[in-house]
């Protein structure tokens, strides 16, 4: 007779498979599952243990488990693809949604990446964009003045920002990015469809001209249920 974990685990992960729980489901909490099963918390856990390992599901503090979408789509930072064209090679449909753009002073973090006076006027352009329609990714992109003015003109809806610049004659030499996690606040939350405080992949990107200067810094917030980053290293050869 097998151990109780895994018939609970068997049986959970027939569900997945079949399509009673669908991708981006919460299973029952766990103490649903321990009345469920008759079983106290140790089986439970077990058996969700071993779904996770197997790439099943992904769990959050204090949240009930919930189902992995398959194929979980990895962006990569050994070179910079625009988003949709980087959900298009991953299989996905990306969308996107405009909220804002407005021309607005920088505060000390924004005026610090692009290297101008606190204060100084900058554009920024608030976007969600979605794959397969799920919210994904809350990008925060700010420009300095002279390269974003056009996008006061330009429907970032319908097309990438990024060729945009290119086709007005910005030139992209290089970028710096960094990653960290980050809880969701308010403007997060509502426009992910997620909770306050749930944890989210923070990339702040920062563009640089063939001179060295500035002129985007952007602050991209993704669900990790959706998107994963993926680095690359090569071995230098030293000891």
């Amino acid at each position: 007779m097998s151990p109780r974990h895994q018939e609970i685990y068997q049986a959970i992960r027939a569900q997945i498979v079949d399509g009673e729980y669908k991708p981006g489901d919460e299973l029952p909490p766990e103490t649903v599952l321990m009345e469920e099963w008759k079983v106290s918390r140790g089986p439970i856990r077990q058996a969700l243990y071993n779904l996770r390992s197997e790439g099943l599901i992904y769990t959050t503090r204090g949240r009930p488990a919930r189902v992995r979408r398959p194929h979980q789509p990895t962006q990569t930072l050994a070179s910079f693809t625009p988003f949709s064209q980087w959900a298009l090679t991953s299989g996905r449909e990306p969308g996107n949604h405009t909220l804002s753009v407005s021309r607005r002073r920088a505060d000390s973090e924004i005026a610090d990446g692009l290297q101008l006076d606190e204060g100084a006027f900058i554009v920024e352009v608030v976007r969600l964009r979605t794959l397969d329609g799920v919210p994904a990714l809350l990008e925060r992109s700010r420009f300095t003045l002279d390269t974003g003015h056009s996008l006061f003109e330009f429907d970032a809806d319908k097309g990438s920002i990024t060729d945009h610049l290119v086709d007005v004659g910005v030139e992209f030499a290089s970028m710096r990015h960094e990653l960290d996690a980050i809880a969701a606040d308010a403007t997060d939350a509502e426009a992910l469809q997620i909770a306050v405080a749930a944890p989210l992949l923070r990339e702040r990107r920062t563009s640089f001209d063939p001179q060295g200067k500035p002129f985007e810094y952007s602050d991209d917030r993704y669900r990790p249920d959706q998107v994963t980053f993926s680095i690359m290293n090569a071995m230098t050869g030293e000891g």
